[in-house]
């Protein structure tokens, strides 16, 4: 009648944190350093250093003052400071993006003030023909072009 099959429990102790959530609301100020797994949604105010694994969205009320260190982040609200995005920083029309950002992908949508020092990382695609790593052979002026003995 009853099995003894734990489909829905954690697979030895291991936490999958991805799926967890945190919410801090509107009307809410941190002040000081956040460490966490899972995934972020902000709608009050974080001054300080804020480092996840996890995605963060940031919404219309929502302010990050400080250091920001995720994987994915959306912003509606605003950011000062240094944001490091490993993926995706996606700016919504009502973002307003101020200091020094890092990112992998970046999407702004039109409406976005993105006031920045800007650097992708990852790989990056030319898009002219590839430099190869041989040094350039420059042509050497001879002597029967004009540098010859004068009289």
């Amino acid at each position: 009648m009853f099995s003894d099959n734990k489909k829905g429990r954690d697979q030895a102790g291991m936490t999958d944190f991805s799926r967890n959530q945190n919410k801090i609301s509107e009307g809410t100020k941190i002040v000081g350093d956040i460490v966490a797994e899972g995934g972020f949604r902000i709608e009050g105010t974080i001054e300080g250093t804020f480092k996840t694994t996890g995605k963060v969205v940031v919404g219309k009320s929502g302010f990050i003052q400080g250091t920001l260190e995720c994987s994915d982040a959306d912003f509606e609200g605003k950011f000062s400071g240094n944001l490091v995005v490993s993926n995706t920083l996606a700016l919504k029309p009502t973002a307003h993006i101020e200091g020094e950002v890092s990112v992998g992908k970046l999407a702004v949508e039109p409406g976005a003030n993105f006031n920045a020092s800007c650097s992708m990382k990852g790989g990056v695609k030319s898009l002219s023909k590839p430099i190869s790593s041989e040094p350039t052979k420059q042509p050497q002026p001879t002597q029967s072009q004009g540098q010859g003995k004068s009289a």
